[in-house]
């Protein structure tokens, strides 16, 4: 039995209501008062699709021996890197080994399930035991545009393998076509989009039931023989249609979430299809649909262990933890759309020595510590000697990975100085459960929120931007442990 082990969604914390881009903008084109409710998900300043890939992927992989993974597939169409291997940023994250393999899947918003494909394919062949896909978006339209009002930040990750699955994978059915919709040139910052009469009528409305069809003849099925159908469309009069033209019930239909997050790109439907196997009970069938440059359709069934789903709230729980940015200027300036003076500070030159992160690529990408054999004291950055005054054992070391652990936070203060395009900078020292202590910047939270004493887990984010080379590095940060309420 191949398919879906487990999986999980990721939602930034920061929302933006469309109406305060419409009150901004909508001078210049009145026309967005039709996209004007609800919010969009935002990524915050210190995120991208590889540090939402690493936040989807971490929940994916609770309570998985990560070293049975062999291989890491990344889709997305706003990676940061154009020459380099963005999976492997992602699979150092996760702390995983270097005997696997990794690759980016890029170019189209069908990436996603193209991926998906693609890990089910090296499954099915045996070569791999399994393998993590990850999907991840933060693409933007240009301020006044329908894109910027209809686009939001997501990401989901799924554990593929064989064995006790939660979905098993019955079959797919693919079409490829060069139908433009939308498009984005090399260097170009901003998504562009052809009429939407036309990405309606010949796209939509046409290549997703070509794709269902084929499925269905394929194998022999019926539209009513799914209890869930995801797919993507941002029009609800043809969401409308298309029930009809396939003959399936509205309570079959995944919500798209376009009221809470926005179209995710590449992420979308594998961020709706994480919300629908929340849902799912034993047996049900699953139609997973993408569109972009043509269609996958894939069918799934719910197993008896789709339960596993429901109590590791694969989505809800990071959609339900979400906060206003109410500030849309906020936005613009998070996303280099917006310039503005972070001070004299910031002049600094930020750039990356490849050598030395190289050699101490476990500590900085995996936030891997070291651990005295003798007596357990755990240090961070990693020691040869162990600085316990009542041990100083040579070389006794063993490594402690330290991404997976909470901490408290022993000290803090707030840098009204430090350069930030969300200040004050508050950072301070955090002690890890286990040991081991470490001064770290904290991150989606406000200074008054910040106590001494707070639990914390550790999130991957940007670290710095090297405006002058083009290129971003990547740390850890620490984030305060929240109860919210799960829907």
């Amino acid at each position: 039995m191949i398919g879906i082990c487990s999986g999980g969604g990721y939602v930034p914390r920061y929302r933006l209501k469309r109406s305060l881009i419409y009150k901004a903008m909508g001078w210049m084109n009145p026309a967005l008062a039709a996209n004007a409710g609800g919010q969009k998900a935002v990524a915050g300043f210190d995120e991208d699709s590889i540090t939402l890939a690493v936040a989807a992927s971490g929940k994916a992989l609770r309570g998985f021996d990560r070293s049975r993974l062999g291989a890491v597939y990344l889709a997305s169409t706003s990676l940061p890197y154009a020459e380099r291997l963005n999976s492997a940023i992602v699979a150092a994250a996760l702390g995983l080994n270097d005997e696997i393999g990794a690759a980016d899947f890029t170019g189209g918003l069908k990436s996603g399930t193209t991926a998906l494909l693609a890990g089910l394919d090296a499954v099915c062949s045996g070569r791999i035991e399994s393998i993590l896909v990850t999907a991840s978006d933060c693409r933007l339209g240009k301020p006044a545009s329908s894109q910027e009002m209809i686009v939001g930040d997501a990401s989901a990750a799924f554990v593929l393998g064989a064995g006790e699955v939660i979905a098993e994978f019955k079959g797919s059915f693919s079409t490829t076509c060069d139908f433009v919709d939308h498009f984005r040139g090399e260097g170009a910052q901003f998504d562009r989009q052809w009429e939407d009469r036309w990405i309606r009528d010949a796209g939509y409305e046409r290549l997703i039931p070509e794709a269902v069809r084929g499925l269905t003849d394929k194998y022999g099925l019926k539209i009513s023989d799914f209890s869930k159908i995801v797919y993507p469309c941002i029009y609800p009069g043809v969401r409308q249609k298309l029930r009809k033209i396939l003959g399936f019930p509205p309570e079959a239909e995944q919500t798209n979430f376009q009221e809470e997050i926005g179209e995710s790109g590449s992420a979308h439907v594998l961020v709706m299809l994480a919300a629908a196997l929340e849902q799912c009970g034993p047996g049900d069938k699953i139609l997973l649909l993408s569109f972009g440059g043509g269609c996958d359709a894939l069918c799934f069934q719910a197993t008896e262990l789709i339960s596993k789903a429901r109590s590791a709230k694969m989505l809800s729980a990071s959609l339900a933890a979400g906060v206003d940015l109410d500030n849309y200027t906020k936005y613009l300036a998070w996303r280099n759309i917006l310039p503005v003076d972070r001070g004299l500070r910031a002049e600094e030159d930020e750039w990356t020595r490849w050598s030395v992160l190289w050699r101490n690529r476990r500590e900085v990408l995996g936030l891997v510590g070291s651990k005295c054999r003798k007596c357990g004291t755990v240090h961070y950055p990693c020691q040869r000697v162990c600085v316990n005054p009542e041990c100083g054992a040579n070389d006794e070391m063993e490594d402690h990975p330290l991404a997976q652990k909470s901490g408290r936070v022993a000290s803090f203060t707030a840098d009204a100085l430090a350069p930030s395009l969300n200040p004050p900078a508050i950072y301070g020292q955090i002690e890890f459960e286990g040991g081991g202590r470490y001064l770290m910047d904290l991150t989606d939270c406000g200074l008054f929120e910040v106590k001494t004493g707070m639990a914390v887990s550790m999130s991957f984010r940007r670290k710095y931007w090297d405006e002058k080379r083009g290129v971003c590095g990547y740390f850890w940060k620490a984030v305060p442990q929240r109860e919210v309420a799960n829907g």
